[in-house]
């Protein structure tokens, strides 16, 4: 028999599960509540014959309920929209940031929560997801969440609960430092006398091929980075800049130290 399965919030995230779970339409039944699906993730629905935003009097409990919606939502959704959903068989798989497993099995009346921080390159299944999944979660239910996430990319498991805000923070809000990196090497370029776009094209294309070279060679940053360091030469002279006093280190450091702290805040 067929999973069926609810996708409550189809934004970004929610989208990319979508265009990822769509060569699976055939094992499982999916029914989504969006109030304002895009014109994507319409097409995508009406093309798998799955169900958009059905009348009250037609939902029922599913065997499994994604979490796609933004945290600030949840008190109220989970009350008055979600918890009807949910049966005590029901996995609910969260991809909120900052909210925790207990909280969500609290409001939704559920036995089996799974948390799970995906990020935005899961759009081209480039992601990576971690996830915890609370102790009472049976085998086979979270054999379904990864086959769920795995669309998105890498997937780890995490040992404890209490690392979800780091992986938020380094993974989740990751991409955001990456790109800040591509528009500040860019403006570096504007700002030396390279017109606009050949700027950005250097910039952006440098990001992407570096990327490329990490994950082709298997090789650590570390090594990458000093292969292309040369004694007292310009990139040494670029890099000594950017680690001076700290430099980059510790920026980042304190960038991660303050997703942490939202991500503590969104879960209050």
């Amino acid at each position: 028999m067929k999973k069926r399965i609810a996708l409550v919030g189809s934004g970004r995230m929610g989208g990319a599960m979508l265009r990822g779970w769509a060569p699976m339409a055939d094992t499982f039944d999916l029914v989504v509540f969006e109030p304002y699906p895009s014109a994507e993730v319409s097409e995508i629905v009406a093309t798998q014959n799955w169900v958009l935003n059905p009348e009250p009097d037609e939902t029922t409990t599913f065997d499994c309920v994604v979490l796609g919606i933004k945290p600030q939502l949840f008190p109220s959704l989970g009350e008055q929209t979600i918890k009807h959903l949910v049966s005590d068989h029901t996995l609910v798989l969260s991809i909120m940031a900052g909210i925790g497993t207990a909280k969500i099995a609290e409001v939704l009346d559920a036995s089996h929560v799974i948390r799970a921080m995906p990020n935005t390159p899961g759009q081209i299944g480039k992601g990576v997801t971690a996830y915890w999944n609370s102790p009472t979660v049976p085998s086979e239910a979270e054999a379904l969440a990864v086959s769920l996430l795995r669309p998105l990319g890498t997937v780890e498991k995490l040992q404890s609960e209490k690392q979800m805000d780091a992986v938020t923070a380094v993974s989740g809000s990751g991409p955001a430092y990456v790109f800040l990196l591509a528009e500040a090497i860019a403006a570096a370029g504007e700002g030396e006398g390279l017109e606009r776009g050949l700027a950005e094209r250097l910039a952006w294309q440098t990001v992407i091929g570096s990327a490329a070279l990490m994950e082709e060679t298997g090789q650590n940053p570390q090594d990458l980075r000093r292969a292309v360091t040369s004694p007292e030469g310009t990139t040494a002279a670029a890099t000594d800049a950017l680690t001076a006093g700290g430099g980059i280190v510790t920026l980042v450091r304190r960038a991660v130290e303050a997703a942490i702290h939202r991500s503590r805040q969104l879960g209050k």
